[in-house]
């Protein structure tokens, strides 16, 4: 069950994307209100049902970042969030997967936890993503100036998350065996 709602997230991604390039952002909020519910189920489902698989361990996370992922791409296009954002949240991305990656393949590094600033920027972006989505749909005072403070805070802790990454594969591939 848990899995199931990981993969209806999944699906549900392109219908997002449909809905942001068509100006339907009332129904891609919904949408993503979903995908945000069933994030948080598949997790406590998994863990109250004593259903958590390695399936659920690597799809979840990667569910969750290309949803992220794509809407920013999409709202890119749609002109809601400025290219330099993307930009870097991609690079950051991008660098980040390719050195775990080559890490992972070489056996140099198994363990690859999510770091401070990097919880940091997935929260801001989730945060930020919310509020100019609910910002398409609703006229709420004073949203837009928090989303564009949001998307500047995203522009800071993107490469500033990409550097601590960085900062701690350095120490532990150095580090001496235990």
């Amino acid at each position: 069950m848990p899995n199931l709602l990981t993969m209806a997230r999944l699906f549900m991604i392109p219908f997002m994307v449909i809905e942001i390039l068509d100006g339907n952002f009332t129904v891609a909020f919904i949408l993503l209100m979903i995908a945000g519910v069933s994030d948080g189920l598949d997790g406590l489902l998994a863990r109250w049902l004593s259903q958590q698989t390695t399936l659920g361990l690597y799809l979840d996370p990667i569910a969750d970042k290309l949803l992220l992922s794509t809407l920013f791409i999409a709202l890119t296009h749609a002109g809601l969030i400025p290219r330099y954002v993307t930009v870097l949240v991609f690079s950051r991305d991008f660098g980040i997967l390719l050195i775990a990656t080559l890490l992972f393949a070489t056996h140099t590094l198994r363990d690859f936890r999510p770091s401070f600033f990097g919880k940091a920027n997935t929260f801001v972006q989730i945060v930020a993503l919310v509020c100019l989505m609910a910002g398409q749909t609703f006229a709420i005072p004073g949203l837009k100036m928090v989303t564009d403070l949001l998307l500047k805070a995203i522009a800071v802790l993107a490469p500033l998350s990409a550097a601590q990454y960085a900062w701690i594969v350095i120490r532990r591939v150095n580090a001496p065996a235990a």
